[in-house]
């Protein structure tokens, strides 16, 4: 006898559909799972037989043929134990074969105990999403990932504890009330650390300002215990708060990731911060045999922030460039190509030689010049190109340190200067496809960011005293665009380029040590 269930699986952040034939025949007993299974998937059926064999429902002395269609995708994950333990008792008699009890508009999903529990899934949340876009009616779920799959509206998700609920459902015994939908509240803009408690630093908090307005990457450049790590921390707390289209996006990556907790979206900004020792694949994505999201798809709408930039491996740093130029992660394994999302902030701080001391107040620096030529050589200029801002940070005065009186501003209120720099971005880029000034091509850049005569001096004299790259000089003028819009500026004013030039602080040391070199 023949069965068939629908169920689905994810690839990248996209779920398709997949379609389980169950076939039980004569002859030797066995089990032959067909269609691309991988590890995961063939060991259902060792699953699939003691949750059966614990639920009361017995093992058919027969043999087995599963079929997962489409036969030419790799199949991975647990996320088909349940369905195809449906359609094994369908095809033995123990379930009614009519379409209005298996129904091909009811999507199942989920991993069964040995008990015949049924075990929470990653990716949930693009399954519901194609289920719904296939117009199927409802999704049958683990009970903890019914949160989860309830953001999606239109479908109606169905939680389950264990097989046999799932039995008595299917056989109308006890039906299971779709899991009710919570009102979502307020996406929120909060973090617990604010700038208020920052003392002094004004000029590195000027930047953090600015890059947050625009969506820019930038640099901290200092000497150990400056600030620079504290001041990158607080970053997301000036961050306008997520859209709900951002954070549904977020959501389905750390979905994928299996990252969700029962709560469901994801409220807040991330700020992803990993070790210096973390591999490429962990940095940018990809494993095998499926690719999993990495640190810079999980900062998606957030923030990446790599603290001790020299010290990550130069192999590591260097896969990053696609990634920041292009807003997404592209991986192929295995003649499979995902694609996920990774547009993130990056945030890097950095000592300015290898004992880090260089160009501080406090100690004197011990290292030769050809060590700091090798310690600034392991970030390469093409990454240095794309980061916006590069900033030094300098040693606090022990009169700024120890002013307990003196408050820095707080986060609320630089947040609030940062929301109408991008009110401004997005009604001026409505028709762009783009959201903020950090995300400008060439075409925008020539028609958003025109200079005066004065203004192109300007600019000239900074390329050729610095030696500028194409890219770093339209990365200038996106900064002085959102230096502009800060101010409410109609037009990029040679005060808004001269800060921007500024902000270029590596590029001007290599543009003095070339000049000396001559």
């Amino acid at each position: 006898m023949l069965a068939k269930v629908s169920s689905g699986a994810v690839l990248g952040i996209t779920g398709y559909r997949i379609e389980i034939e169950v076939q039980l025949g004569f002859g030797v007993v066995n089990f032959w799972t067909v269609g691309l299974p991988e590890g995961a998937v063939k060991e259902a059926r060792m699953r699939i037989r003691s949750a059966m064999i614990e639920s009361g429902f017995g093992w058919p002395a027969r043999s087995v043929t599963v079929n997962l269609a489409p036969a030419d995708i790799r199949k991975e994950g647990s996320a088909l134990d349940l369905p195809m333990a449906v359609a094994l008792m369908a095809a033995d008699g123990r379930l009614p074969l009519q379409e209005d009890v298996l129904s091909p508009q009811t999507l199942i999903v989920g991993e069964l105990g040995l008990s015949g529990e049924v075990r929470k899934i990653r990716g949930v949340l693009p399954l519901a999403v194609m289920a719904r876009q296939q117009g199927l009616r409802a999704i049958v779920v683990p009970k903890e990932n019914a949160q989860e799959a309830a953001l999606v509206e239109g479908i109606d998700v169905l939680p389950v504890g264990n097989l046999r609920e799932l039995v008595e459902h299917l056989k109308g015994i006890a039906p299971i009330l779709p899991q009710q939908r919570r009102l979502l509240g307020p996406l929120r803009a909060n973090n617990p650390l604010d700038f208020d408690d920052v003392c002094g630093q004004e000029s590195a908090k000027r930047a953090l300002e600015v890059a947050a307005a625009g969506g820019h990457n930038l640099l901290f450049c200092g000497p150990p215990g400056a600030g620079k790590t504290m001041l990158a921390r607080r970053l997301p707390s000036i961050l306008p708060a997520l859209e709900f289209e951002e954070a549904l996006e977020l959501t389905t990556i750390c979905s994928v990731a299996g990252l969700l907790d029962r709560d469901g979206l994801i409220r807040e900004r991330p700020f992803r911060a990993p070790h210096h020792t973390i591999s490429d694949v962990g940095l940018i994505g990809g494993g095998s045999p499926s690719p999993r999201p990495g640190e810079v798809s999980l900062a998606h709408h957030g923030v990446l922030f790599l603290d001790e930039l020299p010290e990550f491996r130069r192999g590591v740093l260097e896969v990053l460039r696609q990634p920041l130029e292009d807003g997404r992660v592209s991986i192929t394994r295995r003649l499979i190509t995902v694609d996920y999302p990774a547009n993130v902030m990056l945030v890097a701080s950095m000592n300015n030689c290898p004992c880090g001391y260089l160009g501080s107040t406090r100690r004197s620096c011990s290292c030769r010049s050809d060590q700091i030529e090798r310690y600034r050589a392991r970030i390469s200029g093409p990454l240095l190109d794309r980061i916006d801002i590069q900033v030094n940070v300098a040693d606090l005065a022990y009169r700024e340190l120890s002013s307990a009186k003196r408050r820095g501003e707080p986060s609320v209120k630089i947040r609030a200067r940062v929301e109408a720099a991008r009110a401004i971005q997005r009604q001026r880029l409505r028709a762009s496809g783009v959201f903020c000034n950090a995300q400008l091509q060439a075409r925008e850049i020539r028609h958003f960011c025109s200079l005066d005569e004065q203004g192109h001096r300007l600019v000239e004299r900074a390329v050729e005293r610095f030696g500028l790259s194409a890219r770093a000089y339209h990365r200038v003028l996106k900064v002085a665009r959102t230096i502009a819009d800060l101010e409410q500026a109609e037009a990029i004013g040679t005060a808004h380029l001269a800060e921007a030039i500024a902000y270029r602080c590596l590029d001007q040391v290599g543009g003095q040590r070339e000049r000396a070199a001559s």
